[in-house]
């Protein structure tokens, strides 16, 4: 007999489960994933799998220990270690990779109570834990692609007042992270998720417009420039998937819209005015964090809501 779920009105059946949208996620980072193992090698998939095993392996043991139902079957876990893994560069140790996986799936996670609980996006949460828990992930990868071993990232290149090669920056022939380098790539993922209805445009489009229009005004209008800033770092793997994350971010489609504006603009203050090079994954982090109140402000009122009738 199956069990029955009890639950307050409106019932509505879309016909789409967790696991199922959960594997349209996975789905849409497999173009990033293997853009991203072609660009740095075999390094990549060793990161890669560490992140996503032990970030299943937690949930696992978590389930098992709190005799919980056990949830790993809706590939939410795979999600959580991919979207970290390609979030850290090719050369970062692998148990840094594991660590960082516990701690996305069982501290920001199921701590607090499991999906569609969290407060904050779990990827982007153990990567910032990472960067201040391990000083070397500042440090980025290289393509193998290419005959270099070191050398100046994108948004390095474009803090000297340089500009990189716009090729290299949509094809991800750069130094940075596994899964943010290669725009075409994130960009294939980003219209299949749109066309499968599983996101809505909204928050990303209004965080890559507002990080090209901010980065256009401290260019002083250089068209050029702005792109360039818009293409490198974590911009778009961050808007397309850290942005429309279902837990973290608003629900209404004026909440995603201003969502996007305000991870955008604390991306570019963060790039210009902060200490650290890159933004995306801080700003994510702290509009998760006044998600509840932007919902608030930008809820529909029910109708009839202002009616006041005269006794």
């Amino acid at each position: 007999m199956k069990r029955l779920h009890i639950g307050s009105a409106p019932h509505i059946c879309t016909g789409r489960t967790t696991r199922g949208i959960m594997l349209d996620v996975i789905i849409a980072l497999i173009p990033t994933s293997l853009a991203g193992i072609i660009i740095f090698g075999i390094r990549a998939v060793f990161v890669l799998l560490a992140a996503v095993l032990f970030s299943v392996l937690a949930e696992y043991v978590f389930c098992l220990v709190t005799k919980r139902e056990n949830t790993v079957g809706d590939l939410s876990a795979v999600v959580t270690g991919l979207l970290l893994g390609l979030n850290l560069p090719a050369n970062t140790p692998i148990w840094q990779a594991a660590v960082g996986a516990v701690f996305a799936t069982l501290v920001v996670k199921c701590f607090f109570g499991g999906i569609g609980q969290n407060f904050a996006n779990p990827a982007i949460t153990a990567r910032i834990f990472m960067l201040v828990a391990f000083s070397n992930l500042a440090n980025a990868a290289y393509p193998t692609l290419v005959d270099t071993v070191s050398g100046a990232t994108p948004l390095q290149i474009l803090s000297s007042g340089k500009l990189p090669s716009f090729f290299d920056l949509f094809f991800g022939l750069k130094g940075g992270s596994i899964g943010e380098v290669c725009i075409f790539a994130l960009l294939i993922g980003g219209i299949y998720l749109i066309v499968r209805g599983v996101i809505l445009p909204h928050a990303p489009v209004a965080f890559i417009l507002t990080v090209f229009g901010l980065s256009l005004l401290y260019e002083g209008g250089d068209i050029a420039s702005a792109l360039a800033w818009c293409l490198s770092g974590g911009v778009f793997i961050s808007a397309i998937f850290m942005a429309t994350d279902y837990s973290s971010t608003p629900i209404t489609p004026m909440g995603k819209a201003v969502f996007g504006v305000g991870a955008g603009a604390i991306t570019v203050l963060i790039r210009f005015f902060g200490t650290y090079p890159e933004g995306a994954s801080f700003a994510i982090l702290l509009m998760n964090i006044i998600t509840p109140f932007i919902e608030k402000i930008t809820a529909r009122r029910p109708f009839g809501s202002e009616v006041r009738v005269n006794e």
